[in-house]
């Protein structure tokens, strides 16, 4: 047992550690190309803290339990704003202008219907996940076509294979991370009987979103603020149009009812509510990470 806590540790320490060479890495690489920090955290961030969620239902799909890959989605897509933001918001103010937001907020719009109105006939087919994937290359190609960024001779920068390095080992730390904390925690909830149920909706549930969940908390403390945005917002599209759009052409998904009918309407609310409280605030302050996370603890009471 001692040697389960110290793996829950060991996690702990990767995720902090990961995210912060994550973070400083990324922000660096944006700086020598004169690219948008928000589209390095769309892009290299987003997706790469998106790996433990292609992972799964990429495994899943190949199991022939390809659905898990929508309950993995969904659910990490609802966490990532309602949690994931709601916490970072909470420590740090997300102060952003919505100028910045506008065209990745609507990608995410628009990758959330376009999903929904995908699941309403019972399956993901193949043709889907090709039209899912080819939505993830226009929003690629948008994002880096539209984000150039004003040069910033401030502060040194250290040399690209450097700035490389330290984002590729900070995301390897994250995901390692994450795997042996949600492992870890696992054992130790079973060992307090505490229920399957509980610890699906929360720790497993949760456990995928941890390195979205480091990465931005860590960029919000550095005041990286559209690294921890953009993290959150590209991980979010890169879930629906990579991860259900290389499952789908690898294996259609077929669709429950419950995924219409309850967990879609959450994601598409939380994804909404996000849009409008950037609108109207400006951003994140902390009020509204308090009402994110309010509703995070709703969405988990109707869970159980």
């Amino acid at each position: 047992m001692i040697l389960t806590y110290l793996l829950f540790v060991i996690g702990l320490l990767g995720l902090f550690f990961g995210g912060e060479y994550l973070v400083r890495g990324a922000s660096s690489i944006a700086r020598t190309y004169r690219i948008s920090p928000m589209v390095i955290g769309l892009t290299i961030v987003g997706f790469g803290t998106s790996a433990p969620e292609l992972l799964v239902s990429v495994q899943a799909a190949l199991a022939g339990q390809p659905a898990i890959a929508i309950g993995n989605v969904l659910g990490s897509n609802i966490a990532n704003i309602l949690l994931i933001l709601g916490i970072s918001a909470v420590i740090a103010p997300l102060i952003l202008p919505m100028r910045k937001l506008w065209r990745d907020l609507g990608f995410m719009l628009l990758a959330t219907a376009v999903i929904w109105a995908m699941l309403l006939d019972g399956d993901i087919t193949r043709l889907d996940g090709v039209l899912l994937l080819a939505g993830l290359i226009v929003f690629v190609a948008v994002a880096f076509l539209t984000g150039k960024a004003e040069p910033d001779d401030a502060l040194p920068l250290p040399p690209v294979w450097q700035a490389a390095l330290m984002t590729l080992g900070g995301l390897v730390v994250l995901v390692i991370g994450a795997r042996l904390l949600v492992d870890s925690a696992t054992t130790i909830a079973r060992t307090y009987g505490i229920s399957e149920a509980v610890i699906g909706l929360t720790i497993v549930a949760v456990g995928t979103s941890l390195p979205e969940l480091a990465t931005s908390v860590v960029a919000a403390l550095r005041k990286q603020t559209e690294i921890a945005v953009g993290n959150i917002v590209g991980s979010n599209i890169f879930n629906i149009f990579g991860i259900l759009g290389l499952t789908a052409v690898i294996a259609p998904i077929p669709a429950e009812a419950r995924f219409v009918s309850i967990d879609m309407p959450w994601a598409a609310a939380a994804a909404i509510g996000l849009t409008v409280v950037a609108a109207l605030m400006g951003g994140l302050p902390r009020i509204a990470g308090v009402v994110l996370l309010a509703a995070y603890g709703g969405y988990l009471a109707l869970m159980a």
